[in-house]
């Protein structure tokens, strides 16, 4: 009889706590539309655990996960550029024209005024004026082809006339360095070839907040990512370009070079992945390690994201059947929206396999927490409801028995 008294005041005491106000914010889903997920259509909803693929990372596998290396390399596409480089004369130049032993022809440059000054403007036209020729079209064409068709055209005046044709001043055409370097701006496009490595040590070098790994050059409003690490670490240069009049390079911000590390370490916190890269390893001891009294050795992950990975397939209209088991695979991690990478640290040496595990922005680096530790929480919650249930029935009876 005491046993059920007990058992009744207990359910009393529940009833009338539900139907308090609890403190702190709340959201349910029970009353609201919830969208189920669907793959290709049909109606059969896709399990969370189902669109995750989970990779022990091993000695004998570790390398399979690393990044392409960056070699060396030399850029026989841009070394034909350059040797085939040759400026062509636009708009608002100043070009300077010696027309020798007729210094009537020539204005003069003196003291007082530089070549830049007493030159020859090529108007909006694309053309200049000169005595005794007149009108000549310059736009579009090299020195050599100004000098040629002057030296042709003063022959009917002048006999075996020798001339001699250069650009006094470059303004027609530019190219513009943006962001997350020491000088941004335009830099005028010359005689002399501006590659994308002159035209960012002009600008006076990186900053110190510049992602250096995912540099962009538009060019007629196409978009190709470069990466600087590749070519001034690596010596990359097919990583160089030779830049061209409209060219825009930007240095984005590093702020998107962040990975988290949350979970069972010794002060979780977001990280910033520096020039030089980061590893598992090195990100773990970057939050002081993990938490040996609470944190699983076995459970430590890498949540890496394949949304834009996924977009990228949807993108592309090729739906062939894969022929082996390797495409099977990777069509496999392309409908994942997630990889995890796992790695068992139980035996500290495995802290290697880490060093060669590189991570990619946005990744999350999680320790979970060992079953005891995870068991002693749901008790740790339960422990006030279980008194306050033993207090209030201790209570009651107290009351019961009050002579």
């Amino acid at each position: 009889m005491h046993f059920t008294k007990k058992i009744l005041i207990s359910a009393m005491a529940t009833s009338m706590l539900a139907g308090c106000t609890v403190p702190g914010s709340n959201l349910t889903v029970t009353d609201k539309n919830v969208v189920a997920t669907t793959t290709n259509g049909s109606e059969q909803e896709q399990t969370w655990s189902e669109q995750i693929n989970v990779y022990p990372l091993t000695a004998s596998r570790v390398n399979a996960f690393k990044a392409k290396p960056v070699y060396s390399q030399v850029n026989t596409a841009l070394d034909a550029e350059l040797a085939g480089y040759q400026y062509r004369i636009g708009t608002g130049d100043i070009l300077n024209i010696t027309i020798w032993d007729h210094p009537e022809l020539t204005i003069p440059a003196g003291s007082y005024r530089s070549s830049a000054e007493a030159g020859n403007w090529v108007h909006a036209d694309g053309t200049i004026f000169y005595p005794y020729i007149g009108v000549v079209h310059v736009a579009g064409k090299t020195v050599t082809e100004v000098r040629d068709t002057i030296a042709t055209r003063l022959a009917e005046y002048i006999e075996s006339p020798q001339v001699d044709v250069n650009v006094a001043s470059f303004r027609s055409q530019k190219t513009y360095i943006t962001g997350e370097v020491n000088k941004p701006g335009q830099q005028a496009i010359t005689n002399v070839p501006l590659t994308l490595l002159d035209a960012v040590n002009k600008a006076g070098g990186l900053a110190d907040d510049a992602d250096w790994r995912s540099v962009t050059l538009t060019r007629n409003g196409t978009e190709e990512t470069l990466s600087l690490y590749a070519l001034m670490q690596r010596g990359d240069l097919t990583q160089n370009r030779l830049l061209r009049p409209g060219d825009i390079v930007h240095v984005p911000r590093n702020d998107s070079q962040k990975v988290f590390v949350m979970g069972e370490v010794k002060e979780p916190k977001l990280l910033k992945i520096d020039r030089a890269g980061m590893s598992l390893t090195e990100a773990l001891s970057n939050v002081g390690g993990i938490n040996q009294l609470s944190a699983d050795a076995t459970g430590v992950f890498v949540i890496r994201s394949n949304v834009k990975k996924q977009g990228a397939v949807e993108a592309n209209t090729n739906t062939a059947i894969p022929s082996d088991q390797n495409q099977i695979q990777a069509q496999n991690e392309q409908q994942a929206i997630a990889n995890v990478y796992q790695l068992n640290i139980q035996d500290a040496s495995a802290l290697v396999i880490g060093t060669e595990f590189e991570l990619q922005p946005y990744d999350i680096v999680y320790v979970t927490a060992a079953p005891i530790v995870r068991w002693n929480r749901v008790v740790t919650q339960l422990l006030p409801t279980i008194s306050g249930f033993n207090e209030l029935t201790e209570g009651a009876l107290r009351v019961r028995t009050w002579p």
